[in-house]
């Protein structure tokens, strides 16, 4: 008996006879669209592809390939917000892939396994980046790999920038942090601590550098006028963050208010929380709806205890007791006086009312501008108008947090490369987004989403311990498993098997398919049973 190949409808020996001509109007083409998460990544990662790789259990092959654009995976793993996960298509079938979970599995795994990667031989050619922070540490690591020599001048004691100083322990233990550093320093890169830099061309030259890239993030706290407030016990997110990094914590006192909305407000008053204060109130201008952070970082703070008195405003400070004026939004979204007064007492306020970037050891360099906002002007390449000069993270305009300012590190060293090799980078082109309307969603089985363990609450108000936990071996490859890989074909055989013309002719294992034209007649079944959207159906040359 003749034995066919498997879901093939017709008998090979009678298709093959069935030559198409010339009538065919539509004819299949194997695409690869842009998948929704890669779309959304400041960082730039190529999230299917390493997820891709984690789903078969390859997870070194997985953390290389994630390590090509993102340098501290274990990191961002936790304090990244993952607009990758609100892009993903999963999220309209049942719930978006935990491709951060999955993320810092990885990272967690390469530091406990020990990889490394490898760079050189060297091309001769120095680079100097002022600031160690995510998108100076991204822009050493990238350019390092290119074969450059690098240098990091860092004005702090320690590296990481703000990842160190601004956000909390608990949300990021430093061991980790640490460790995703010191493999950077093992690729060659130099960090010299406690160096600030006031003269940048001096810097240049004396240091024989051919390019230069500012990454210095915004340390300096904005100031408000309050009528009295150097009367009571007043202090500054960012000073007060920076002491929770040395061996004496701030005494805040029994009651403490936060002025502010935003994610280091945020962070300030659960760090409060925890140092003992019985209240850690926050004090913000707008309603939820309008707040600046983060809504699961609100929502934790919530849970944790702390008090926030939406719609008020600090109109004066006399010793202990703060007067706040009770606000509305208008029809246009804007905070409006009320003309309605209240008063809390407090022991200590902090105010978290926005940060500034340093830029006064920049005024001597020819060329480069200063915005009003107080960034520096770049162009496309993120090159200031001072050639050899590049800057990125929080110098540039740009939202503010550790993954643009990292996606940020690795644009400016692609250009820089460029620069120094007197060519220009040319970003390739980007393929269609993969839309949800593009998949067959019959072909996918609902599959719950891995959740990651929390800490219970009485030890996450009493302690800095990390309150959110990894996946395990076994929840992560189950989780990589939920990628729908979305416009790009993942060899499931659909095409091969529902192909009434056994036109669709496969290539072997990792190397996909090509269709027979000869015998094609355009019908689309392939297309119209392909799960992911990888085949599109154009119309025919005549």
């Amino acid at each position: 008996m003749e034995r066919k190949p498997f879901a093939i409808t017709l008998d090979p020996n009678t298709s093959l006879a069935n030559h198409t001509g010339a009538w065919r109007t539509l004819r299949p083409i194997y695409v690869d669209c842009l998948p929704p998460c890669n779309h959304a990544c400041p960082a730039g990662e190529n999230i299917q592809a390493w997820l891709y790789d984690a789903e078969e259990g390859k997870y070194y092959e997985a953390w290389r390939k994630l390590m090509e654009d993102n340098p501290m995976p274990a990191v961002h793993g936790r304090v990244c917000y993952h607009p990758c996960e609100d892009a993903c298509n999963r999220a309209q079938l049942d719930e978006a892939v935990n491709i951060h979970a999955v993320e810092r599995f990885l990272g967690d795994q390469a530091i406990k396994e020990g990889w490394r990667v490898e760079c050189g031989p060297w091309t001769g050619k120095k680079v100097l980046i002022i600031g160690a922070g995510p998108s100076g540490l991204s822009a050493a690591y990238h350019l390092a790999r290119l074969s450059h020599s690098v240098t990091i001048y860092e004005a702090g004691p320690r590296a990481g920038g703000m990842m160190r100083f601004g956000i909390p322990r608990y949300r990021l233990p430093r061991d980790i942090l640490d460790a995703e550093i010191a493999r950077i320093e093992a690729m060659g890169v130099t960090i010299k601590l406690n160096s600030k830099v006031d003269d940048l061309e001096a810097a240049i030259t004396q240091g024989g550098y051919d390019a230069a890239f500012l990454a210095i993030g915004a340390h300096l706290a904005r100031r408000t006028e309050i009528p009295g407030r150097d009367a009571g016990r007043i202090l500054d997110a960012v000073s007060f963050l920076r002491a929770m990094e040395s061996t004496t914590p701030p005494k805040l006192g029994r009651r403490v208010v936060v002025y502010g909305g935003g994610n280091t407000a945020i962070d300030v008053a659960r760090i409060a929380k925890r140092l003992g204060a019985e209240e850690a109130m926050m004090i913000y201008r707008r309603d939820r709806a309008h707040m600046p952070a983060y809504e699961s970082e609100v929502t934790e703070a919530l849970e944790e205890g702390i008090i926030i008195h939406w719609l008020r405003t600090i109109k004066r400070v006399e010793d202990s007791k703060f007067t706040v004026e009770v606000m509305e939004i208008d029809q246009e979204g804007r905070p409006q006086p009320t003309g309605k007064f209240e008063e809390i007492d407090a022991d200590t306020l902090i105010l978290a009312i926005g940060q500034d970037v340093d830029t006064r050891f920049l005024r001597n360099v020819p060329g480069l501008k200063i915005t009003q906002d107080g960034v520096i002007q770049v162009d496309e390449t993120l090159m200031t108008g001072r050639p050899g000069v590049f800057a990125g993270g929080d110098m540039v305009p740009s939202e503010r947090s550790v993954t643009v300012a990292t996606g940020h590190g690795k644009k400016a060293a692609r250009h820089i490369d460029a620069y120094l090799r007197g060519t220009r980078y040319v970003k390739p082109e980007k393929h269609p987004l993969a839309t949800y309307d593009r998949l067959n969603p019959w072909y996918y089985t609902d599959a719950d989403k891995s959740k990651q363990p929390y800490l219970d609450l009485a030890r996450r108000r009493s302690s800095f311990d990390e309150i959110v936990g990894g996946l395990d071996v076994e929840t992560a490859l189950l989780e990589a498993r939920r990628c729908l890989s979305c416009g790009n074909c993942f060899e499931c055989d659909n095409c091969y098997g529902f192909c009434p013309d056994n036109a669709v002719i496969k290539l072997g294992p990792g190397k996909r398919y090509a269709f027979n034209y000869d015998y094609c007649k355009g019908c689309g079944i392939c297309a119209q049973e392909c799960p992911c959207g990888a085949i599109d159906m154009i119309k025919e040359r005549i």
